[in-house]
């Protein structure tokens, strides 16, 4: 059973013998996402904590059990979150380049009864958060997508989906690092690699930066 550290507090999942989920909440927010980071650094300090990973509105906790146990990780949950970490310096900003030509851009702005300018518009306007790095090496879950342009995910998802390709579904968008399947509306497409494997790290956006995509003539 989830073991809960207040009622309106977090609540810690146990994932084995050895790891755990911090969760905070079950939105996409930008104010608990920053918990989220804020609390995973908090914890990769504490004894015992070989890896805190922050997600949405979460951290997963890889530890050592010989060292701490879960109803210590708890309790040191419990008052991390009551004294409320620090708050993370601001992620580093990225500036993307985007051909808004993709083969779902018109019918995207048809559905959402936009113009393909003002789709385009609203993409570019908002400073978006990485809230988490996922599916794929150097997949950038971003968002919150402005209220305007969300549409549910393709009934039908593609088989394969370019690398590079920008695209958007829910409350969130992001850049396709590799060619892979994908639900997501494909509105653009961009040059700049997500996934580096010779760098190192070889990922370009991590949690917590800042991504501005920008209409390349």
């Amino acid at each position: 059973m989830p073991r809960r550290a207040s009622p309106r507090g977090p609540r810690l999942h146990p994932l084995g013998d050895a790891a755990a989920l911090v969760e905070l909440g079950r939105r996409v927010d930008t104010a608990l996402n920053t918990r989220a980071i804020g609390l995973a650094a908090a914890l990769r300090k504490r004894r015992g904590v070989r890896e805190a990973v922050p997600g949405y509105a979460s951290v997963t906790l890889h530890y050592d059990p010989e060292q701490v146990t879960l109803a210590q990780l708890q309790a040191t949950v419990r008052n991390l979150f009551r004294s409320r970490p620090a708050p993370p310096v601001p992620g580093r900003l990225h500036r993307i380049p985007v051909t808004y030509d993709g083969p779902d851009l018109e019918d995207a702005a048809r559905a959402l009864g936009l113009g393909i300018g003002e789709l385009v518009r609203l993409h570019t306007t908002p400073t978006y958060r990485v809230f988490m790095v996922g599916f794929v090496p150097g997949w950038a879950y971003l968002g919150p997508l402005p209220e305007p342009l969300r549409l549910p995910r393709r009934s039908v998802p593609r088989t394969q989906v370019p690398a590079g390709s920008v695209a958007m579904a829910g409350a969130q968008t992001g850049v396709y690092p590799l060619p892979t399947p994908g639900g997501w509306h494909l509105i653009g497409r961009t040059d700049l690699p997500m996934f580096i494997p010779d760098h190192d790290p070889p990922l370009l956006l991590r949690t917590g930066d800042r991504v501005k995509f920008f209409a390349r003539n």
